[in-house]
């Protein structure tokens, strides 16, 4: 499931940030520094140090952010959220196609978890930059996914994906992992659909007696495949 999740940060909360990361100086490092054995050879970007205060901020806005955002709870159901990270990719730099690690290791509690969905923040406007194409593949062929600043995607982790060679200008971005109370991404998409039509006939009122069956339904089917 690849959803679309527009305006997850507002104007002054993308000049907030897009400020500290402009002045973050020596935060900047090597991507590579982050990768795995299967990342490593294919990566070429830049991004900041996880132990810097740049990045510390810089989380604090989006989390804040993400918690507030109701399509992203929807989509994502989120148990534990990685926290964000920040890169940036200059003329010739790219991603090539990898899978993303399935255990990460939190950097503030040293806990473990499980990465099952990808999530890219866009912070720079599509029009800044030409190439940095998101691309994910999955059974239905490759997704080609270019946002404008503030907006989001999120997908499952177990997809195959890459960023296209920057061929002008800079485009940077904010990444990181969900682990989900939903392990499974097909139970999960049912939900999501689920609630989408639960949202549409609460605004239509429509039938109220059948309306709170589903939600029965919804939360009972959550509760019967959540992992907490």
């Amino acid at each position: 499931m690849l959803v679309c999740i527009p305006k997850v940060l507002d104007a002054q909360q993308l000049a907030d940030v897009r400020a500290l990361l402009a002045q973050a100086g020596d935060a900047w490092v090597d991507g590579r520094a982050t990768a795995g054995y299967q990342g490593a050879p294919v990566k070429f970007n830049q991004q900041i140090d996880e132990r810097s205060e740049t990045a510390l901020q810089c989380q604090r806005i989006i989390l804040t952010a993400l918690e507030r955002h109701p399509l992203f709870i929807s989509a994502a159901l989120p148990n534990i959220v990685y926290p964000p990270m920040f890169n940036r990719y200059g003329e010739g730099m790219h991603f090539g196609a990898h899978v993303d690690g399935s255990v990460r290791i939190h950097p503030h509690n040293g806990r473990k978890l499980r990465t099952d969905i990808s999530a890219t923040l866009f912070l720079t406007d599509q029009q800044e930059y030409d190439g940095g194409e998101l691309q994910v593949e999955d059974t239905y062929g490759v997704h080609s996914v270019k946002l404008d600043a503030g907006d989001m995607v999120v997908y499952p982790a177990t997809s195959l994906h890459t960023v296209t060679p920057i061929t002008r200008g800079m485009r940077m971005g904010c990444f990181f992992w969900i682990q989900s109370l939903i392990r499974d991404d097909g139970q999960r998409a049912m939900l999501f659909d689920l609630d989408n039509a639960i949202q549409t006939l609460n605004q239509t009122q429509a039938d109220e007696i059948a309306r709170r069956k589903l939600i029965g339904v919804y939360h009972n089917l959550l509760r019967q495949w959540s992992e907490t």
